[in-house]
């Protein structure tokens, strides 16, 4: 017997698949309720039920891409590095490669800051890699780096990831800007070296 449990989580789920799809495909500003009614085949009162506006269903989506992203196996041949530099950097090119692929890049990048605005948009993705990138910098830094010290860089290398990452969605080749875009970080990574 299936649970009302299991009922909601099942109507959620074939609501965000629908809706990604749709805003993958035709962008927020194109995609309409009615349409995200039509591809999960539920009523439109499921989905108010669920999810009270466009723009929060649409943030629903964009967190379960982070989250996606997050969850992602870093691959064998990275887990080995020793470098605190290489590991960042492999990670940044990881990210922007993963954030470019169709599905995630429209959602993610082109639509994401401008439906969620800067400040939800950054918020969102700090609580999916800011734990991760302040345990890299710290690492980079090394011991005895001041909090203040930890704070700010990880803020700027954040801040520069983005701007990469937005750099890598507008490029006509995504891959080759996130190869480009991750060199250059790991020029200014050199930076941190003590």
């Amino acid at each position: 017997m299936v649970s009302q449990a299991d009922r909601r989580a099942a109507t959620v789920a074939a609501i965000l698949a629908a809706a990604r799809k749709l805003f993958d495909a035709h962008g927020f500003e194109a995609t309409t309720m009615d349409d995200v009614v039509a591809k999960a085949g539920t009523a439109k009162g499921a989905i108010y039920h669920h999810f009270p506006s466009k723009e929060a269903l649409f943030g629903r989506v964009l967190e379960t891409i982070q989250e996606e992203l997050a969850a992602a196996q870093v691959p064998g041949a990275s887990r080995g590095l020793r470098d605190p530099m290489d590991r960042i950097a492999g990670g940044v090119l990881r990210y922007l490669l993963a954030a470019t692929e169709p599905g995630r890049k429209r959602i993610l990048l082109v639509d994401g800051p401008a439906v969620l605005g800067w400040r939800k948009w950054r918020e969102i993705d700090d609580r999916y890699f800011g734990a991760g990138a302040r345990m890299a910098v710290t690492a980079a830094l090394g011991e005895g780096a001041a909090a203040t010290e930890i704070e700010a860089v990880t803020h700027l290398l954040l801040g520069a990831v983005m701007e990469a990452a937005l750099v890598c969605a507008a490029a006509k080749n995504p891959r080759k800007a996130a190869r480009d875009q991750t060199a250059a970080l790991r020029k200014m990574l050199e930076g941190l070296r003590k």
